[in-house]
């Protein structure tokens, strides 16, 4: 006979959950109600990929400061209660996970394009997220790395989560040059293409690193975060298996489409970038990659090194400092008009 689910959960998880209940009770005595923050999805005609949060915070606090900064990582996660899914016409209703995160794929006709869908819960005013259908003819997807990639980060890799907790807003943080200028030109000549960011930073953040892409004039496109804490059977989430589970997928969901991977060579971006290309091929068209400074390097905590990688790979491989340098590398090898 199998065992009850409570009994498979890891203890970490039981304890951690425990505590957010005790938590939201306190919270709710103290005043504090349901908010919703959304996030952008993305999706094709017969599905959306619904992605949103849900937690308690202060009634007079305005929704745009809601989850700023260290309050991002203090906010009480309510995952006991569903969320109405509202968009063209139809209302469905989900359920958050633990964290109160909502990741959810619903049936959902629409076309190709730019959508809002309405979210609520029965004590929350509506509030609205974009999400993206992409085109069943669209052959070309981007997928980008954050850190490093599209932020500078320099800083140690164990400093880089207290940094996104405590940096009050998108202001302090710098773009890497050139990079939203790359983007924009490969939006320019794939505008149905689907742009997607993919990293190892929690939901919490999220508001933040939406502001600073937008204020930065990078393409709009869905975040694909993820909920810091124990899972059901480990003490800590995997950053890399995260990253590797939501590249496996996209080539699922869009099996039609070739994405151009962008990423830097501080970390594991290369590892796995090589190992999703070696498997789906036929699903990568390139794998750009953003060389850190020496200076950048040293905090990252290494470089590593591809060459025997890209021997073997069928799939090329550019390199650059920045986005002008990767530019010229993908002009010339004809993924980028000049």
């Amino acid at each position: 006979m199998a065992e009850p689910a409570a009994q498979l959960m890891h203890r970490a998880a039981r304890i951690e959950d425990a505590f957010h209940r005790w938590r939201e009770r306190w919270g709710r005595r103290r005043g504090l109600v349901t908010t919703i923050v959304p996030y952008t999805g993305y999706g094709a005609p017969g599905w959306t990929r619904v992605l949103c949060r849900v937690v308690l915070t202060r009634p007079s606090v305005p929704a745009r400061d809601k989850v700023r900064g260290w309050r991002s990582f203090f906010s009480i996660p309510v995952s006991d209660t569903e969320v109405s899914v509202t968009a063209g016409g139809v209302e469905q209703r989900v359920t958050p996970s633990r964290g109160g995160v909502v990741d959810t794929r619903i049936p959902l006709e629409l076309t190709p394009g730019w959508h809002t869908l309405i979210l609520r819960t029965d004590d929350t005013e509506p509030v609205t997220a974009p999400v993206f259908i992409v085109d069943p003819a669209t052959r070309f997807g981007i997928v980008s790395d954050i850190d490093d990639t599209v932020m500078v980060t320099a800083l140690p890799r164990p400093f880089l989560a207290a940094w996104n907790t405590f940096v009050l807003d998108e202001h302090a943080r710098t773009p890497v040059a050139g990079m939203a200028v790359l983007y924009e030109r490969l939006r320019r000549e794939h505008p149905s293409s689907p742009v997607v960011y993919l990293s190892t930073g929690a939901w919490n953040v999220a508001p933040t690193l939406t502001r600073f892409l937008d204020r930065n004039l990078y393409p709009a496109g869905a975040l694909l975060l993820t909920d810091w804490g124990p899972t059901h059977d480990r003490w800590f989430r995997s950053g890399q298996e995260h990253k590797r589970s939501n590249l496996a997928r996209l080539v699922e969901e869009f099996p039609d489409l070739r994405w151009l991977l962008i990423g830097d060579d501080g970390q594991h971006d290369e590892s796995l970038y090589g190992e999703f290309a070696a498997a789906h091929p036929e699903n990568v068209a390139a794998v750009a990659i953003r060389e850190l400074s020496t200076g950048e390097a040293v905090f990252a905590g290494r470089r590593t090194n591809a060459a025997e990688r890209e021997k073997h790979s069928s799939v090329r491989w550019f390199y650059g400092q920045n986005g002008a340098e990767l530019s010229r590398a993908l002009e010339g090898a004809g993924l980028l008009e000049n």
